[in-house]
């Protein structure tokens, strides 16, 4: 985990340089408490990306628990027919 001041953020370069080193988030200070957080847009994209697949499986699971599914076998015979295949 890396923390730096937020006067470090003057220097673009460098905060870049360990965003991306860091492959995690860059924590940035305001008089010792913490006030940001930086990151690569990769690892962002990943993180978010692993929030939403996290979110699909919740929900399928309370979807099972409140029964809200159906057979395959029958989901694929009611597409047949709606689709005249």
């Amino acid at each position: 985990m890396q923390i730096i001041p937020m006067r470090d953020l003057k220097n673009t370069v460098e905060v870049e340089h360990l965003c991306s080193e860091e492959n995690g988030p860059v924590f940035v200070t305001k008089n010792g408490y913490g006030r940001l957080v930086v990151m690569d847009i990769d690892y962002y994209e990943r993180i978010m990306r692993q929030m939403v697949e996290a979110k699909e499986i919740i929900d399928a699971i309370e979807d099972i628990k409140d029964g809200r599914t159906i057979d395959g076998s029958q989901a694929i015979s009611d597409i047949k027919k709606k689709y005249g295949i």
